[in-house]
């Protein structure tokens, strides 16, 4: 198999006409929001760099910008909480695998954490076992992170369980974590807000949502989609039934928008990526969106 950071390093950036920039640079310097005080040293400012980090006098001294670098006050665990259930192997928005737009994300994030100097670890499972991964602070670590995950949903026999991972995470993470969750669009459950709410006491928490594609016609061969978890398939006689099709999508619009009004509301940064091509700028504008909020 080939290596799976270099498929994903191989969407980090940004191409024009005069350079190639890479995507996570500058702005996107780290998961966490604030900065550190302690100073490091100077360095030319690049695409992306927030102008309030210009050291306005050393630039007016050498006459090029420069920008401070801060020393990082402490390291940081990054938790990725993976859904791995039999969902995963179904097709995204883009009609291109699920499962390899979770790795994209995973790993794109993964790659972020390591150039910020902090670790990771990976929970991961479905309604059978979760299962979590040592941290690991190297490429080599994310690269078996990245295939663990990619075995696991091609393993899978079970449905997914969102709520057993939130509920492995609150029971067996004690110590203070940026917990990033990768899952669908599965509909929000009571024990779902509980478990964020205790989540979001103790962790910094993230929400990314992989969406699904169309939930009734396959466009790839023109026929009717089964459902991934209970293989129950749509049937026959209600094919192209535009009633059929717009409540379906009506129903999956209101559980996206309960979802999104549930995460503002307990102020957990959220997105939604449609598929592999989007999914880098999705997260940038995510990562940027959480370097202004308010602290």
């Amino acid at each position: 198999m080939a290596s799976l950071i270099t498929q994903v390093k191989s969407k980090l950036f940004i191409h024009s006409t005069r350079k190639s920039l890479h995507a996570l640079d500058g702005a996107y310097a780290s998961l966490l929001h604030g900065r550190s005080l302690d100073f490091e040293d100077l360095r030319r400012y690049e695409y992306g760099d927030q102008v309030r980090d210009i050291d306005w006098r050393a630039t007016a001294r050498l006459g090029t910008p420069l920008v401070k670098r801060s020393r990082a006050t402490r390291m940081h665990t990054v938790m990725f909480v993976v859904d791995t259930g039999r969902s995963m192997a179904a097709l995204a928005a883009d009609e291109r695998s699920k499962k390899e737009l979770a790795i994209l994300a995973t790993g794109a994030l993964g790659v972020l954490t390591l150039r910020h100097g902090d670790d990771f670890t990976v929970v991961y499972g479905d309604a059978s076992r979760v299962r979590r991964l040592a941290p690991g602070r190297s490429e080599g670590a994310l690269e078996h992170a990245l295939r663990t995950i990619d075995r696991a949903v091609d393993d899978s026999t079970a449905p997914s369980d969102r709520d057993a991972l939130l509920s492995f995470v609150t029971r067996t993470i004690s110590r203070r974590m940026i917990v990033v969750v990768l899952t669908d669009e599965a509909p929000v459950s009571t024990e779902t807000e509980r478990m964020l709410r205790r989540l979001r006491v103790q962790h910094d928490v993230l929400w990314i949502t992989l969406r699904d594609a169309d939930p009734v016609l396959d466009h790839r061969t023109g026929r009717l989609r089964a459902d991934v978890d209970s293989q129950w398939q749509v049937p026959d006689f209600v094919q192209g039934d535009r009633s059929i099709v717009q409540e379906l999508t009506a129903q999956r619009d209101a559980d996206a928008a309960r979802l999104a009004d549930l995460l503002t509301r307990m102020e957990i940064s959220h997105a939604v990526l449609d598929g592999q091509e989007a999914a880098v700028a999705q997260l940038l504008r995510l990562l940027n969106r959480r370097s202004h909020a308010r602290l």
